[in-house]
């Protein structure tokens, strides 16, 4: 069934506001989504009636919030095709890469041997394997983009050797929009006996996911991308290889037993992912993804991924028309997300983000903490990236082409 997104706009409140007397366009969605009603009024009624710490107290507020934060579990798991056991909840994507670097991978990478990422990551998916290393002596491989902005899976390939332990790899990059073949890529570090992480920020809340189909070792998400609150994460570790990983954070709630006695502490862990997730954790964030998760669900990922591919269709089709408009990326909208990347000759990103907000477009600008990719791009200043999402129209990828229009126009540069 087709989204429609001019009935899911009326979920948006912030929708409803004007920026500079123009009514808000939000091309910002690779940065944060905005959230609707019903994850709002989750994360509020948690607040005003249930409000209690979990899996520690017998009386009624603290079950009902342990129920909730468990059952919240389970539905973030079945939107991946995950177990329960294998979601692990952090404050971020960046947290959950960091998180598989200070134990797995300080664990079973040792010296002279080597981790493999891309070009088009994500800062948080290079400085992680930068520190692992520098600690552990071994070797970081940084496979090449082709011209026309996909992955150069030839030279991922002759990266990957027998010494390669870990592949680290965007699934969606959030400059170019470009989608990785991790099917391809799951079968090149399977052929060497190496562990697959996959940045999932930019997939997970736009097209489907099945971790199972995928393969992963490894997937790192967060909420705010996919309507759900801030400071929420999710971690998916294959339950074979959590069983092995010692946790890096020790605290309330990781244990089942701890013993002290004058020159030593023995500890017996709890059982999994509970181990992982030491302190009071964030219950409402928790409860507030669940709450987006099923919005999304409701919605249907795949009218997600058509609804977006045809704004980027018509984003891109018109972008290419126009003179001093360079788009990076590939051509075809079918083999890249709703994420539209260019410049404007003559003109520094900031501005044309600076004269857009005008008119209440909401777009980035900068280098999207990705530059070892605008340096391969040539685009030292950086870029401007609309990205769209569910409640984005045809009629407001319109109006920004327009202004774009009357920007290249006005500065008499087109």
């Amino acid at each position: 069934m087709a989204l429609n997104p001019y009935k899911l706009r009326k979920d948006f409140p912030i929708l409803n506001r004007k920026i500079n007397g123009y009514p808000l366009i939000y091309f910002d969605n690779a940065a944060t989504s905005q959230k609707p009603i019903q994850v709002i009024e989750a994360i509020k009624k948690f607040y005003e009636t249930h409000n209690a710490n979990i899996h520690r107290g017998m009386h009624t507020l603290s079950q009902e919030a342990s129920d909730m934060y468990d059952e919240s579990r389970s539905k973030i798991a079945k939107f991946i095709n995950a177990e329960e056991e294998e979601i692990i909840f952090v404050r971020s994507t960046t947290e959950a890469i960091n998180f598989v670097a200070c134990t797995w991978a300080l664990e079973n990478i040792g010296e002279g041997e080597e981790i493999v990422i891309s070009r088009m990551e994500h800062h948080s998916n290079i400085l992680p394997w930068r520190i692992v290393s520098k600690i552990k002596k071994a070797r970081l491989k940084v496979a090449n983009i082709s011209p026309v902005g996909s992955l150069d899976y030839e030279n991922l390939q002759e990266l990957i050797t027998e010494k390669t332990k870990l592949i680290a790899i965007v699934h969606v990059s959030n400059v170019l929009g470009t989608i990785n073949d991790l099917e391809k890529i799951v079968k090149m570090a399977r052929e060497v006996d190496a562990k697959l992480l996959v940045d999932g920020a930019q997939s997970v809340p736009h097209m489907p996911v099945d971790v199972k189909k995928i393969d992963a070792d490894f997937l790192a998400f967060s909420g705010h991308k996919m309507l759900g609150p801030t400071g929420i994460g999710v971690l998916y570790m294959k339950k074979e290889i959590e069983e092995e990983v010692e946790p890096f954070f020790g605290g309330g709630g990781t244990i089942s037993d701890v013993n002290c006695r004058e020159d030593e502490c023995s500890v017996e862990w709890a059982s999994i992912p509970l181990r992982f997730e030491a302190g009071t954790p964030n219950i409402a964030g928790v409860i507030g993804l669940a709450a987006a998760v099923e919005y999304l669900d409701k919605v249907g990922m795949e009218a997600i991924r058509i609804h977006e591919e045809k704004l980027t269709k018509i984003a891109l089709e018109k972008l290419r028309e126009m003179k001093r408009v360079k788009v990076y990326g590939l051509r075809e909208a079918e083999n890249r997300a709703g994420i539209v990347t260019f410049n404007v000759e003559g003109l520094h990103p900031h501005e044309v983000a600076s004269f857009l907000d005008q008119y209440g477009i909401a777009v980035r600008s900068g280098h999207h903490c990705a530059l070892p990719l605008h340096r391969a791009l040539g685009a030292f200043d950086g870029t401007v990236r609309a990205s769209f999402y569910l409640y984005n129209t045809i009629e407001e990828v319109e109006f920004f082409i327009g202004e774009l229009k009357e920007l290249i126009s006005k500065f008499s540069i087109s």
